[in-house]
């Protein structure tokens, strides 16, 4: 099992970018996948991004060419570049981790993305 910390959450006006950064503990964190998921009030958890480890990616529909996951094994951190947010963006983003032939498994805290007009 990862430990999972996000840092880089806060608080933009829309139009302006954060970057997300998630700091894991463990071993083989290079043969995780890892994602970022994000749960709004009033609605269910969402993935946002995903990242294969060997660097494939996917996002969902509604942050495509505005969100970049990425990876850096050799500081094993994952990171969510995100452009052009939006009042919708705003949620609690969490992330994840699986291993090999597993599902998502391991979580961070969340942290707090607020996107105003």
């Amino acid at each position: 099992q990862v430990q999972l910390v996000e840092s880089g959450g806060g608080s933009v006006q829309a139009g302006g970018s954060l970057r997300l950064s998630c700091a894991a503990s463990g071993r083989s964190f290079s043969t995780y996948a890892m994602g970022w998921f994000r749960q709004a009030a009033g609605k269910q958890r969402e993935l946002v991004a995903g990242i294969t480890r060997g660097g494939n990616t996917n996002y969902a529909d509604s942050v495509k060419g505005r969100f970049t996951i990425s990876r850096d094994n050799g500081e094993n951190t994952v990171f969510l570049q995100m452009n052009s947010l939006k009042p919708e963006d705003t949620a609690v983003y969490y992330c994840a981790a699986g291993g090999p032939g597993r599902s998502f498994d391991s979580w961070g805290q969340g942290t707090q993305v607020t996107v105003s007009s």
